[in-house]
């Protein structure tokens, strides 16, 4: 057993995990990209308090899930790891006079988040995000926009069976008449409650119906629903988005008991899942409406709407529905030769193919030609470049290992040589 071991709830991403999370934020930049979302990086801490305002005192983030930083005494500051990107970004937002650029602002970040969870299958301490917001946009369209877009990641990722689930949980004109319905729903049922849901009756009904604790099913399937109770600007919002949903063909659930467990949503809940695998547990990804956030962390009042999709959950998903992750980069040339001393020669041979652009290794050690080219073939390479005595007169060998066939080629044409080798492999 090793002495030192990575901390409980986090995980090492080893050589062999890394190319389907390459191909998974690729993805995400070229879909970014194609929808026109430019990249923002922003601090993995914040003070708490962007959390606790932003997020909500009242969550399980803030309450029980929040890494927070111990400072050193002469730091007057209260610091937290971000458990998620939205705050920081909106903080960003306003920090930088975000406002005074075209709107909306479209933002997306592929990074780790942070939360002092329970670990279990797909929920990490430390876990990776692909957030994508866009602030300054009050209308349906970009609502529906977003949600597509989050849609076409799985989609284009390999996830053909993933559905979005929908709600509208009003604005701060509807919402408290429906939070009192709620309340007096739940008091009738007090006696049934668990213990941590009865403070959270007392502090914020809505949170029970995202609560986790199956007892409490039957409970949140008999509730009031908040579509029922909707202001005509809620209603004909939500009615908005669901158009726009239909023209895109993007298939939707209602899910009424959708709130999403954070305090700066309005109108707007989505949640991603597989189909046949909707429990608490199990959303590849979720979002929503903010309108009162950027108010919220200092600036004016601005709409905005995002999303977060864990790239763990999607990383699962696709080895469980079978998906192959895609093969290691294999080099196209590996450089040997048949003196063992000489590893300055295939250093240099293997340096001017990379500055042609072409992967190539070399053999630094000093093992015999045989093995050298053993290891070629472990490391999956196309061609096998061999330095020999006909090196004096600017010639090497090029051996195609996959085809089994050898040819001198002078070595002011090894690199095009092998690129033709490569686009005959791949296309011809």
């Amino acid at each position: 057993m090793p002495e030192f071991r990575a901390p409980r709830g986090t995980r090492d991403l080893l050589p062999v995990d890394r190319p389907v999370w390459e191909r998974l934020t690729s993805l995400a930049g070229d879909l970014a990209r194609r929808y026109g979302y430019a990249g923002i990086e922003t601090p993995m801490f914040e003070q708490t308090a962007v959390f606790e305002r932003g997020v909500g005192a009242v969550t399980d983030i803030v309450e029980k899930e929040l890494f927070r930083i111990q400072p050193r005494t002469e730091e007057s500051e209260a610091w937290s790891l971000r458990p998620e990107a939205t705050a920081g970004i909106v903080r960003a937002y306003v920090q930088h006079g975000m406002r005074t650029l075209p709107q909306p602002v479209r933002v997306q970040y592929v990074g780790p988040m942070f939360r002092y969870d329970r670990p279990q299958a797909g929920r990490y301490r430390q876990f990776w995000q692909w957030d994508v917001e866009a602030i300054g946009d009050a209308g349906p369209g970009i609502d529906a926009e977003i949600i597509e877009l989050g849609h076409r990641f799985y989609t284009e990722a390999g996830l053909a069976n993933v559905q979005v689930l929908l709600n509208s949980i009003g604005d701060p004109g509807c919402r408290p008449a429906y939070v009192a319905r709620l309340r007096e729903y739940f008091e009738r049922h007090r006696s049934e409650l668990p213990g941590l849901e009865l403070a959270r009756l007392a502090s914020n009904p809505l949170r029970l119906l995202d609560s986790k604790d199956p007892d409490m099913a039957a409970l949140i399937a008999g509730a009031p629903r908040i579509v029922d109770h909707l202001c005509d600007a809620c209603r004909e919002h939500f009615d908005g988005v669901r158009a726009h949903l239909d023209a895109l063909g993007v298939p939707v659930r209602i899910e009424p008991s959708l709130v999403r467990g954070l305090d700066y949503y309005t109108r707007t809940a989505f949640e991603y899942y597989r189909e046949g695998a909707e429990g608490q547990q199990q959303a590849l990804g979720g979002g929503g409406r903010y309108d009162g956030l950027v108010e919220l962390l200092g600036g004016r009042p601005t709409p905005g709407i995002g999303f977060a999709l864990g790239l763990d959950r999607v990383v699962l998903a696709l080895a469980e529905e079978g998906i192959a992750a895609p093969e290691p980069v294999r080099p196209a040339a590996f450089v040997a030769s048949a003196d063992p001393a000489d590893s300055v020669g295939r250093l240099r041979v293997a340096t001017e193919l990379r500055r042609a652009g072409i992967a190539a290794r070399a053999d630094l050690g000093t093992r015999r030609l045989g093995r050298q080219l053993e290891q070629a073939s472990r490391e999956g390479a196309h061609f096998a470049v061999i330095l020999g005595d006909e090196l004096r007169d600017g010639m090497v060998q090029l051996r195609d290992l996959r085809a089994g066939t050898q040819h001198a080629v002078p070595l002011d044409e090894l690199a095009r040589s092998i690129q033709r080798g490569e686009s005959t492999h791949h296309h011809g």
